[in-house]
């Protein structure tokens, strides 16, 4: 084939490879519509249905109400607590694991992986075992002659804090780590040669390349913690309404699924902005 064949035919050619390329798409096409996009609209139709059209009725209860308000406030500060806890603790950890070597280093994956192997329900359960009146924490406290009668643990916002931290840490640790663990040891050394003492080699070459995995982190642990349902409800009680139990309650017990609904479109929102904020923040920190 002569070169002006070739040239003529290029167009043809191209044509062929992006029909080829939709064809393998549109099956991925179909699973992500099926999967994630028509309950997430079916979800927010059932949040307006009302007998006559679409109202706003519950979004009024939701957002109108003092009880509803507070809701949302305790599981947003639930999230932000159990992130920045979280945080301080799996920041440093991520650099321990990082540096660790061989026995030392499997020990400590595998700690991080088991716990991810049990259920929430199950770590949940241990914890009240471990808080409640007769339970190891206190039977310690009364050996040690810390305190002179059992406290109260379990059912309290530091249970709650405490427990919620303990299930979600391994999610803010591991993000950090593969980034940490990709960093050149010799960028210390380097920034030393130019006259920056460890505190500033860290603050100004280390940390900023952590960023990524300090992002991921962060929207991982915030969304799931702002939506947990197991841990409030074991560890806390009615005492902490939240919007992922409002959820339970209002399809479960109050028959209200346009209620339900509702709730569960704000707390799919919250997740959806925390997500985009750090996905923003990456790319306003990435290198151009």
């Amino acid at each position: 084939m002569t070169q002006a064949e070739q040239t003529a035919f290029a167009p043809l050619r191209r044509n062929k490879e992006a029909l080829e390329a939709i064809i393998f798409v549109i099956p991925a096409v179909i699973v992500l519509f099926a999967l994630f996009i028509l309950p997430l609209v079916l979800l927010f139709a059932a949040s307006v249905r009302g007998p006559n059209g679409p109202v706003l009725d519950a979004y009024e209860k939701l957002f109108g109400t003092a009880f509803y308000l507070r809701t949302i406030w305790n599981s947003l500060r639930l999230a932000l607590l159990t992130t920045l806890f979280t945080l301080a603790i799996g920041y440093p950890a991520s650099f321990a694991l990082a540096r660790a070597r061989g026995f030392v280093r499997s020990a400590l994956l595998a700690s991080l992986f088991l716990p991810l192997a049990a259920g929430v329900i199950v770590k949940a359960f241990a914890w009240t075992i471990l808080l409640r009146s007769d339970g190891i924490v206190n039977s310690v406290l009364l050996a040690l002659h810390v305190v002179g009668a059992p406290i109260r643990m379990i059912f309290t916002d530091t249970a709650l804090v405490i427990g919620a931290v303990n299930i979600f840490l391994p999610l803010m640790i591991l993000p950090i780590y593969a980034v940490v663990a990709q960093l050149d040891g010799r960028l210390p050394e380097a920034a030393a040669t130019l006259g920056a003492s460890p505190t500033m080699a860290f603050l100004k070459v280390t940390a900023p390349l952590t960023v990524p995995g300090v992002l991921a982190g962060v929207a991982l642990v915030f969304s799931l913690s702002v939506s947990a349902y197991v841990v409030p409800t074991l560890l806390i009680g009615e005492r902490y309404p939240t919007l992922s139990t409002t959820i339970a309650k209002a399809f479960l017990l109050a028959r209200d699924p346009t209620f339900g609904s509702a709730a569960g479109v704000a707390l799919l929102a919250i997740a959806f902005i925390v997500v985009m904020l750090s996905a923003r923040i990456y790319r306003s920190e990435a290198p151009q």
